[in-house]
């Protein structure tokens, strides 16, 4: 984040930036075509564009506004923003979601943003060279990770290129200058975008692409719906998995559900402006990751691997490894391919890194403002609890120990965290505060529907996803079946680990409680009357 002296943002480029930062990445390029690919192509975009519109935008406006207030508050996490809005002692229990969700994906993202660096000096010598074939490719990236190699999924290059990336992400974190990432930012991020337009053109001219954009762009709607037996009879009803990681996808892409929009917003000012600003952050995530995204890896993998939509759909054995397997070798196909690959690798790990750093900020601020720490402490702290979780996932990833967590962090966990804040929202504010919120100081008029939209559809949408896939399907994942048995004490493991953080975080929260209660920390002044200056001052 960029700020001015007076902690508001120096510029709205910044925030829009900060806030659409993770599609512009790992988000758009590696997860997005491996979850279209694995879920049907097109039938995955229907899914997703309907999600889109009915939960992401509608979300993003709520915590754009959310946040702003929350900043009027003087509370820049979610605990405090839920403990100011709503004057309940339970409240800042639920904003452990805005600590938890946050550091659970970091976690593990930072390993996979280590696996671009990595692949940056693979293409830039030439690691690939030769190599066609979809075998030959999971061969390469296996080999990378370490996979095979016993019980421990791990290399010592990955391990290497891992420790500069924790390095990397926490210096800058130590450093805060945030000014400096900001001018990285604004020159990476145009430059990858121009290179990454170049890759798709040069992916359009292969012969067999077409048969990739057939697959994602003519869908086919069956895939949509399932047939489930209710009361003794058969019906048809959404398809469980295909809706729940598009809504898992468009929630992660967006940065919905984990409090990190509405701890960047907490930081703008009365009159910023936040339809436009809500509505870019969408249009950008969505240029990055629909048209950009899934017109790179998959029609790649149709044209240079020459297999039918079936057989990829199987073939990642992780929910990112697409591009892994299909980017590097259209660099192949290219004048200069090794220099301009490895350059568009380095580009997508900075897009990474600015990812990360706005996913530890929310946490980092926790620790200073809430428990009365200094930054330096919080982030020492925050590397050793990284290094003790990041360890299993990286051990056993062959076990299946990073997808599940991954599976659990994105398309449940940030669903579930969108459904507090709009609760919390909609309990503590009300349709019509919310609504002027969201309007208020706008440089564009938000039609009118989307006020019926997120009042009532998007809560009955999202209900409707996590109670389908709940119903369906959720007992069989819980219970783990259809999974090896010698790999159930690995996803074990991994759903403890996942138990154990959440209650250190719950403890964490209690304790800066109490030390605010002890230290008499004044609380800020009546939410009614914060909220009716904000109209004023508007007006």
């Amino acid at each position: 984040m960029t700020h001015r002296r007076d902690n508001h943002w120096a510029s709205r480029v910044g925030i829009i930036l900060a806030v659409a930062g993770s599609a512009i990445g790992i988000g758009g390029f590696l997860r997005f075509p491996t979850q279209a690919m694995h879920y049907g192509g097109g039938a995955f975009i229907i899914a997703y564009l309907c999600v889109l519109l009915l939960l992401g935008l509608p979300l993003m406006w709520m915590e754009w506004s959310f946040g702003r207030y929350g900043g009027i508050w003087g509370k820049h996490t979610l605990p405090g923003i839920y403990d100011a809005a709503t004057r309940k002692p339970w409240a800042k229990y639920l904003g452990v979601l805005g600590l938890y969700i946050p550091f659970v994906i970091l976690v593990y993202y930072l390993y996979i943003e280590s696996w671009t660096l990595g692949y940056s000096m693979s293409v830039a010598t030439n690691h690939f060279g030769g190599e066609n074939t979809l075998a030959g490719m999971q061969q390469s990236f296996e080999s990378y990770l370490g996979i095979g190699n016993g019980v421990f999924a791990v290399s010592l290059i990955a391990i290497i290129f891992l420790a500069i990336t924790l390095i990397i992400n926490f210096v800058v974190a130590l450093q805060a200058d945030r000014y400096a990432l900001q001018r990285l930012t604004m020159v990476a991020m145009p430059i990858f975008f121009l290179l990454t337009v170049a890759l798709v053109v040069r992916v359009f001219t292969l012969p067999g692409a077409e048969k990739g954009l057939d697959f994602l762009w003519k869908p086919d709607w069956t895939q949509l719906l399932a047939p489930v037996t209710l009361f003794g009879k058969q019906v048809t009803f959404l398809e469980p998995h295909i809706w729940l990681a598009a809504a898992g996808q468009v929630f992660f892409t967006l940065s919905l559900g984990l409090g990190t929009v509405l701890a960047n917003a907490s930081y703008l000012r009365k009159d910023d402006d936040v339809a436009l600003s809500g509505l870019t952050a969408v249009s950008l995530n969505e240029l990055g990751e629909v048209v950009l995204g899934a017109s790179l890896a998959v029609p790649a993998a149709f044209a240079i691997f020459g297999v039918t939509g079936k057989i990829l759909m199987a073939t990642p054995t992780g929910p990112y490894d697409l591009g892994f397997l299909t980017i590097p070798l259209i660099f192949q196909q290219m004048n200069f391919g090794s220099i301009i690959g490895a350059l568009w690798f380095v580009l997508l790990f900075f897009a990474g890194v600015c990812a990360s750093i706005s996913l530890l900020n929310p946490i980092i601020a926790f620790f200073t403002d809430e428990v009365g720490w200094s930054r330096q402490k919080a982030i020492w702290m925050l590397i050793a609890m990284t290094l003790l979780f990041l360890a299993p996932i990286v051990l056993f990833q062959k076990q299946g120990f990073l997808a599940d967590i991954d599976f659990w962090a994105v398309n449940l966990l940030l669903l579930i965290g969108a459904g507090v804040e709009w609760a919390v929202f909609s309990g503590a504010l009300g349709v019509r505060r919310g609504w002027e919120g969201i309007t208020n100081g706008g440089l564009i008029r938000v039609p009118t529907i989307f006020k019926f939209i997120l009042q009532y559809i998007t809560p009955l949408v999202l209900l409707v996803i996590l109670g389908n896939w709940a119903w369906q399907e959720g007992l069989d994942k819980l219970l783990m079946e259809g999974v090896k048995p010698e790999l159930r004490p690995y996803l074990t493991g991994a759903r403890a680990s996942l138990g154990v953080l959440l209650l250190i975080m719950m403890l964490i929260i209690r304790a800066a409680w109490k030390r605010k209660a002890q230290e008499d920390v004044v609380e800020p002044p009546d939410i009614e009357v914060l909220l009716d200056e904000e109209v004023d001052h508007v007006s």
